[in-house]
């Protein structure tokens, strides 16, 4: 069966970036058509990514925090784990938030339709869905179909046990221990509900540290506290190979050192990043340009190399972040509805929602160091925070990167509960284009972690109090 449609714009996939380009649009005025291959509308962010593993992280972190009021003297029993109540505890927050964006699309106007959109030329898009198709032109097409977990190659297949992220976040049961492969963020953020709900977890990265994309200073308390919850973190190593084993159990070959090491797990989580989805648009039957890492190219107005079809989030580019996708869906319905617009942020902010948390934005000492760019730093370290103190957090800190010319922030970088909120306020300094001062005279209430930003800016200022500082 097959029917054809025409549509004003036309948006394939329903994640964060997609959603945000349909209903811009829809508020702009024009009509649109939101594809999708789930039922549900959110992309993987919501449904099998961020929001789910925000509500296990949620769970674990109460969990270790009610663990260590034991030296603040209130000390809790064991606690009693029901996987089934967690796991229906986690999709009743992801179904609300489904129920939420359905309505939002109805009350725009917005039609959705399931199904897998493949391209037919740079005009016409087919969707696919069970033994339905149907045609669809449109006057603008924005293109946001995400990215899909990376995988190793020849290892085995359709083995339960051989986790993704998506599969990971199912929590069918709780082994009794697990590898994570990969020390990136979805790695250690997985890892660490894992092991706090009971795993023997051990991780191995073949980069010489955690979360590559942060300086490791920032990293440190957050390495401090994985090596007490995991087994094992084996750095600089490389897995050979995976087989499976006569008993239930996953055999594993990793070369540490130069030398090969053979171990067994009950189930393997492989986090080693992701890849955009390009491969399953057919775009071969297009003139949309794609690089050699497998993004479709855009300009700073998200227009691909065909004049009406635009590309957002995890298929155009890196950092794969949802509220980067968000920006540039709005950017580019906006553009397409004839509106002046551009995606030009100076910084992304990126977030491990870990316990302890560390979030940076804009130039990290490590990119600054690489690229030759100079740069003046000041630290407030959390040891000297009263709010910190109270919480436990001592290990915490906040680092700001100035501009030496002019002493503008350059970078933030924080390490600590709740540094994935803190990190806005770096953001917004960034973006505004403000110095030490501007944040310094800036009056921060007292006693929070907010402040720390402020203190931070007093040390590269000379004004701090908080602190006693030699002078040079």
């Amino acid at each position: 069966m097959s029917k054809s449609k025409h549509t004003e714009i036309l948006v394939i996939g329903a994640g964060p970036g997609g959603y945000a380009a349909a209903f811009r649009a829809a508020d702009l005025g024009k009509k649109v058509v939101l594809v999708d291959r789930d039922e549900h509308l959110g992309g993987v962010c919501l449904n099998r990514g961020c929001i789910p593993s925000k509500a296990l992280l949620h769970i674990t972190k109460v969990m270790d925090e009610a663990e260590s009021l034991s030296k603040m003297g209130v000390t809790f029993g064991k606690p009693k784990i029901d996987v089934d109540t967690i796991r229906q505890h986690k999709d009743k927050i992801v179904l609300q938030l489904n129920n939420g964006i359905a309505s939002m699309a109805k009350a725009r106007k917005v039609e959705f339709i399931q199904g897998s959109a493949t391209f037919i030329s740079d005009s016409e898009v087919q969707v696919s869905h069970e033994d339905k198709n149907q045609t669809i032109t449109y006057d603008y097409c924005i293109i946001a179909a995400g990215s899909s977990s990376s995988m190793l190659p020849n290892i085995p297949k359709d083995n339960k046990n051989i986790l993704t992220s998506r599969t990971a976040l199912d929590l069918e049961n709780i082994p009794k221990d697990m590898l994570i492969i990969g020390g990136g963020v979805i790695g250690v953020e997985l890892g660490q509900v894992y092991a706090t709900l009971g795993s023997q977890v051990s991780l191995v990265e073949f980069l010489p540290n955690l979360i590559p994309g942060a300086d490791r200073d920032i990293v440190k308390p957050l390495e401090r506290k994985l090596k007490k919850q995991f087994k094992t973190i084996m750095l600089g190593s490389k897995v050979v190979d995976i087989k499976e084993g006569k008993s239930k159990k996953i055999k594993v070959t990793i070369d540490r050192d130069g030398k090969n090491e053979f171990y067994e797990y009950e189930k393997i989580l492989i986090a080693i990043g992701r890849k955009p989805n390009t491969d399953l648009l057919n775009l071969g039957s297009t003139s949309i340009a794609v690089t050699d890492q497998g993004f479709i190219s855009v300009d700073s107005y998200q227009r691909t190399s065909v004049n009406n079809i635009f590309a957002i989030g995890d298929i155009s580019d890196n950092p794969m972040l949802a509220h980067k996708a968000t920006h540039q869906g709005k950017v580019a319905a906006e553009v397409a509805c004839g509106h002046p617009s551009i995606f030009d942020p100076r910084a992304i902010p990126s977030v491990v929602y870990t316990d302890p948390e560390v979030a940076w934005c804009g130039l990290t000492e490590t990119q600054a160091k690489n690229e030759g760019t100079k740069y003046t730093k000041a630290e407030f370290p959390w040891a000297a925070s009263g709010r910190a103190i109270a919480m436990g957090a001592n290990q915490g800190k906040t680092k700001i990167l100035f501009n030496p010319e002019n002493n503008t922030v350059l970078g933030v970088g924080i390490v600590g509960p709740s540094a994935g909120d803190l990190i806005s306020e770096g953001m917004l300094a960034i973006e505004m284009g403000a110095d030490a001062e501007d944040i310094a005279l800036t009056v921060h209430p007292h006693p929070t972690l907010g402040e720390t930003v402020a203190l931070a800016s007093e040390v590269f200022d000379g004004t701090i109090t908080d602190l006693f500082i030699p002078k040079k």
